[in-house]
């Protein structure tokens, strides 16, 4: 973020989220408030750009692989289908 210029904003946030983000500063997670705020949208924009790129490659493969594809690709990689918490 080095270079970049400031603008300063007004947000809205929960109670509890901001006592935590505080918390977090305090315990030198970020040296200010507003370097924690700009730390989370950062990393919310590399997630969002990461949702987009995947949506791109499903959208050029036809979509997210079957169930069928999927273990086979388990048993390509780990020589079996492998136990995944949730499923």
């Amino acid at each position: 973020m080095v270079g970049m210029t400031a603008q300063k904003i007004a947000i809205s946030i929960p109670a509890t989220v901001l006592e935590q983000a505080r918390r977090s500063v305090r315990k030198g997670r970020a040296a200010s408030m507003s370097a924690y705020v700009t730390s989370a949208v950062a990393e919310k924009l590399k997630n969002d750009d990461l949702a987009e790129l995947l949506e791109e490659m499903l959208a050029e493969t036809g979509g997210p692989p079957s169930a069928r594809e999927r273990a086979e690709a388990e048993r390509a990689l780990f020589g079996r289908k492998r136990k995944v918490a949730g499923r």
